[in-house]
């Protein structure tokens, strides 16, 4: 019946300010560019950063979500390199799983997992 996960969605006040930033940190630029709604493909899951803030607010509502990655130092480095804030310091969770956070300038806790019982997909 479920499919697994497909859209995790980000409240931000600017949602310019938050495309710059993503295509920054993420290194490639949106699918899906709209005033209304800015989607990017990650690895086939789809982030995507939605400016209406009538339903939710951005930053810390007890969800993160997990985006994986090949080396979490160095991804986190260049998290903070683009203007994240660390959140959570990397930690080896067991079994060779290794997780960090950061705060995006936008207050919303962006996960990442370096876990090697998975393999990444293309982007």
């Amino acid at each position: 019946m479920f499919l697994g996960l497909r859209t995790v969605i980000y409240q931000v006040s600017d949602l310019e300010q938050a495309k710059i930033w993503y295509s920054k940190a993420l290194g490639f630029n949106p699918y899906f560019d709209e005033p209304f709604y800015v989607g990017f493909n990650v690895g086939g899951y789809e982030l995507g950063l939605d400016p209406d803030s009538s339903n939710a607010t951005a930053g810390s509502s007890g969800v993160v979500a997990y985006w994986g990655v090949e080396n979490v130092e160095d991804s986190l480095r260049h998290l903070l390199e683009s203007g994240a804030k660390e959140h959570g310091a990397v930690q080896n969770v067991g079994d060779g799983i290794r997780v960090a956070t950061v705060l995006d300038p936008f207050g919303n806790i962006f996960g990442i997992i370096e876990n090697p019982h998975f393999t990444l997909e293309s982007k």
